[in-house]
């Protein structure tokens, strides 16, 4: 048995501590049971491998769309795609609508030599954007778009209330999901379709789910909500007038449980069989409780809390993506969903 040379301080912070380290019974996270009996300590690389959008992942994480030309854009990008090699994780790239009209910030999102060959990446448009391509049956342009940045696919984000807030927005000429139909109908590459910080309900996600889509993003309330996001961006007349729009939306559990229930409804006529499960995902806990709660192949999504740790040196980020993989280790090991 080895000497614990740090027995005596241990007490003494021990009885220092205690009073300071109750939690009260209304405290306790009721997600789980917890399992102390079961398991020794997990060792690092413990997470079982599994495949998603027809890839390998180490973990069930996955760097959620955020920023593109910006100055801080190319920082951060190339932080995340190492952070992707290194733990076996998927990426989703920012709005890559400037890459449309010419490359002159290309570099900023040529990732794919950093994240490799064997872990998605995915380009990034909005719908007002794919719309116009569509009316004008540019679909090359998207095409080549997927093409020059070596990705995967496409991510589609839908954002009516975000562009209807957006000093310089977009209106929409037809119904999102027309757009996607026509998207899918002539472009080969697989397409991700998510929404931008206000989640869906139960009749958008029941129409998604029927279409062959590679997944679906639920970038659900909780995490950065862009229109209240344009709303503090607008006048004072409008953020007035529409305020509680920022309100309105679904969170993630909720998305879950809709899906669940949808795939229980469709079975054989849910063609989506894949989801990322994003917005307002704080922390491994809430990870690891969702991707269990979700009856279907799924990972958990973050954004701002990548992009917090990822805008300065690597190994920030590095530290902080290690111990969230060390909680959801810890997580597996002893912790069951309710």
């Amino acid at each position: 048995m080895k000497k614990d040379s740090n027995a005596p301080q241990r007490k003494q912070d021990h009885i220092e501590l205690a009073f300071q380290s109750q939690i009260a019974h209304s405290n306790l996270d009721q997600r789980f049971y917890y399992e102390p009996l079961l398991s020794p300590h997990p060792q690092t690389g413990s997470l079982p491998s599994f495949n998603f959008l027809q890839k390998a992942h180490s973990t069930p994480m996955w760097v959620s769309s955020m920023t593109g030309g910006t100055a801080l854009a190319r920082t951060i990008n190339f932080n995340l795609a190492r952070a992707c090699k290194d733990f076996g994780m998927g990426m989703g790239l920012g709005s890559c609508r400037s890459l449309l009209e010419n490359d002159e910030y290309l570099n900023d999102f040529a990732v794919r030599k950093l994240i490799g060959d064997d872990l998605p990446l995915y380009a990034n448009l909005g719908i007002a954007q794919v719309e116009e391509l569509v009316s004008q049956n540019k679909y090359t342009l998207i095409q080549d778009l997927v093409k020059k940045l070596d990705a995967d696919g496409l991510i589609i984000h839908v954002n009516p209330f975000q562009e209807w807030l957006q000093p310089e927005g977009d209106t929409f000429k037809e119904s999102p999901i027309i757009t996607i139909k026509r998207v899918l109908d002539n472009i080969s590459a697989p397409i991700i379709v998510k929404e931008v910080g206000q989640g869906m309900g139960y009749d958008s996600l029941k129409a998604l789910m029927q279409l062959p889509l590679e997944a679906i993003e639920f970038a659900a309330n909780g995490g950065t909500n862009f229109a209240k996001l344009e709303l503090l961006r607008s006048n004072e007349q409008k953020k007035e007038v529409y305020n509680m729009l920022a309100l309105v939306g679904h969170s993630a559990e909720d998305m879950v449980n809709i899906c669940n229930t949808l795939l229980e409804e469709l079975q054989e006529k849910a063609l989506c069989q894949q989801y990322i499960i994003s917005g307002g995902v704080k922390n491994f806990l809430d990870g690891y409780y969702l991707i269990n709660k979700l009856n279907a192949n799924c990972v958990f999504g973050q954004a701002s809390s990548f992009l917090k740790y990822a805008r300065a040196d690597y190994e920030t980020l590095y530290r902080y993506v290690d111990t969230q993989i060390q909680g959801l280790e810890l997580a597996n090991a002893y912790l069951k969903v309710r």
